[in-house]
């Protein structure tokens, strides 16, 4: 293997001027490019323009003035549009990192390189957190503090924190929290304790896994026929009410009598998440030592005093990672309340149907951004939890 001398790794460290400035102009020419890209697919006659052109390149101007006149069916400007999308958000930034890579190696020494090499892979997603979430968030937090004047008021947290109604969606986001989270991990552990034990664990992981695959919209409509009413004497379509009347009883309005209907949302949302759970807690218990286990019975201890005792406290990392997981998708919980509340009604209302309404039926954005800045204040603490407790298990060491 030929040995690199001083000379050829001082020529290959030592920044160029000529190539410097070959680099940096593909790099701009590329990046006018990708611009020149984005004004194209925003407008919709350019890919007509464009075939029009070629046409009457190659000598169709017959066909050329028919689209020009007439334009590109539907179908096939989105089929253009999605070739050159696709060729630029691949082919384009691929060649856009490339070749800025290359004009880094062109410019700048070898120390200097190495700290600005990172960025550059890393700079793209930086910004789009900053333009997408950053930005946005500011802004929300901005106009949750503005009137319809501009100018600066406290009466939309004022709103959020007083008004009935919104006491009222406030409690039933704390019933989602506490009986929603607590139900689908304790059910979730206790799944995964049991299907540890079969022989055919897989397929009932399967099962118990499966309404996990399908839509909120979806589980809800589904829940709605589980729910369903007829007033007493006429068939009942829903499974709940037919098997109460077939026992002789009365019929039961689930999802009109409060606060009944809450915690029949609520088991909508354990039935989803309770598969989540189980497969973690089923992974967290195969890692347990069997040695630990085994000299647990030894000592004399059942069953259920070892899963006390020995198998919780050792997957209680585990636990509070899949509990604040549940509690962040719980605390934003929107479409089974929409669509099995009929529009979030006022019994079922939570904080993020009002933020809705307020938004997109009632046109107050001041009240909306309250609302959802009040969603974030309360994400922020479980999310630092949740950060300790996987540095205190390694992750990310």
């Amino acid at each position: 293997m030929p040995v690199e001398t001083r000379a050829e790794s001082t020529q290959r460290t030592t920044p160029r001027p000529g190539r410097s400035v070959a680099a940096i102009g593909v790099l701009l020419a590329i990046v006018a490019v990708l611009w020149w890209s984005v004004g194209f697919l925003a407008d919709p006659a350019a890919f007509d323009r464009v075939v029009a052109g070629l046409l009457r390149f190659v000598g169709a101007d017959g066909s050329a003035a028919a689209i020009e006149q007439r334009g590109l069916t539907p179908v096939s400007r989105k089929l253009g549009s999605a070739a050159v999308a696709l060729v630029v958000g691949v082919g384009g930034v691929w060649a856009l990192f490339v070749a800025a890579n290359r004009a880094i190696d062109a410019t700048f020494g070898l120390r200097t390189r190495e700290k600005i090499r990172p960025w550059l892979f890393v700079g793209p997603g930086i910004g789009l957190i900053f333009l997408y979430l950053l930005l946005p968030m500011l802004g929300t937090i901005y106009r949750s503090f503005t009137d319809n004047d501009g100018g600066f008021t406290l009466s939309h947290y004022q709103f959020a924190l007083t008004d009935p109604s919104m006491l009222l969606a406030f409690r039933n986001n704390v019933l989602w929290l506490v009986f929603g989270t607590t139900g689908s991990v304790l059910i979730g552990v206790g799944f995964a304790a049991l299907v540890d034990r079969v022989k055919r664990e897989a397929l009932a992981k399967s099962f118990i896994f499966l309404p996990l695959s399908i839509s909120f919209v979806g589980a809800s409509v589904i829940w709605r026929f589980v729910y369903a009413w007829q007033p007493e004497g006429q068939p009942q379509t829903g499974l709940i009410n037919a098997i109460i009347t077939g026992f002789g009883f009365e019929p039961v309005p689930i999802l009109s009598l409060s606060p009944l209907n809450t915690f029949a949302l609520i088991v909508v949302m354990i039935w989803l998440q309770t598969g989540f759970a189980m497969v973690i807690f089923s992974a967290a218990i195969k890692s347990v030592p069997s040695e630990v286990i085994e000299a647990a019975r030894l000592d004399g201890a059942g069953e259920f005093v070892v899963f006390l005792r020995i198998i919780l406290p050792m997957i209680r990392g585990t636990i509070l990672t899949v509990a604040t997981a549940i509690f962040i998708a719980i605390l934003k919980v929107f479409d089974i309340v929409w669509v099995m509340g009929r529009g979030g009604n006022f019994d079922t209302e939570v904080v993020a149907t009002r933020m809705f309404k307020e938004m997109f039926q009632f046109q107050n954005f001041g009240r909306a951004s309250a609302l959802a800045v009040l969603l974030l204040l309360v994400v922020i603490p479980v999310m630092v939890v949740n950060i300790r407790n996987m540095n205190r298990q390694g992750v990310g060491a």
